[in-house]
């Protein structure tokens, strides 16, 4: 199985956006694929058409009591399931304060009820919290999301210094693997010049054995599309909501690139302008 967080600690740089829909993508092509919403704000949960109660069980009580992963469960679709979030996620952090290895939990839970899944994706909240460090101990994989604009690298090194000490203290296996574009605009020289930068950032600073010496940016850009921003209103991924639609085309060809797939070359025709 491979895991995934899908982390900035800047918001709206379509971090939800994309582990709602790699998530959806992956599961379209086959692939059995668990989604876990590790934000108090549950954007993903939303997104997926789960809006929890307060009395519900979500990812709070799995972190903060004996409740199960298992038990929390929501199925989307045959391949597609969703660990829901709730607004009470927000007291997790104050309440684990005092709680011994509140750092592993999320590991721990998924080592005692461990499924058969192909993926397991972790959207986390904006913020380098203990919420953030539990995705990061329990995965082995790391997928930043950045927008290009000028403030793309703004506490990047921050965000690979975090990293790099939980790769360090608990979880030696993981490793920032990719960088995906989110917004993207080709008509622009700011998307071309950040995107470059980005890449030659990487390229400058890798070193083999390194926890991010082996990132890379993703070939596939993710267009800035108004479809993608009025999916989650209708409780539903791109796929569903405008299958057609560039969005639906990027996050399929990311999901493709992360197969290890060949990406399909397409007819610029047959999709609809972004809006």
């Amino acid at each position: 199985m491979r895991s995934i967080a899908v982390i900035n600690q800047k918001g709206g740089v379509g971090k939800t956006t994309t582990a709602v829909n790699l998530a959806a993508a992956l599961a379209a092509g086959g692939q059995r694929v668990c989604l876990i919403d590790l934000d108090p704000q549950a954007h993903a949960s939303l997104h997926l058409g789960i809006a929890l109660r307060g009395e519900d069980p979500s990812v709070y009580d799995v972190l903060t009591g004996d409740t199960s992963l298992l038990a929390v469960r929501q199925t989307i679709d045959e391949r597609l399931s969703l660990i829901p979030s709730h607004l009470n996620l927000a007291a997790a952090e104050m309440e684990l304060v005092g709680e011994v290895g509140r750092e592993v939990i999320l590991r721990d839970k998924l080592r005692q009820h461990a499924e058969p899944y192909d993926f397991l994706l972790v959207d986390c909240p904006p913020s380098l919290g203990v919420l953030t460090i539990n995705a990061l101990a329990a995965v082995q994989e790391v997928f930043l999301p950045l927008q290009p604009h000028f403030l793309a690298l703004h506490g990047l090194s921050k965000l690979l210094h975090t990293i790099e000490l939980v790769a360090a203290r608990l979880n030696p296996q993981l490793r920032l693997t990719g960088v995906v574009m989110c917004m993207f605009d080709a008509s622009t020289r700011l998307s071309a010049e950040v995107t470059h930068d980005v890449e030659q950032f990487f390229a400058t600073h890798a070193s083999p054995g390194a926890v991010w010496g082996a990132a890379r940016c993703f070939q596939t850009r993710i267009r800035r599309n108004i479809r993608l921003a009025e999916a989650p209103s209708f409780g539903q991924s791109i796929f569903q909501y405008a299958p057609k639609s560039h969005g639906a085309e990027d996050y399929h060809d990311l999901a493709h690139e992360v197969l290890g797939w060949a990406v399909p070359q397409r007819d610029a025709t047959a999709v609809e302008a972004a809006a």
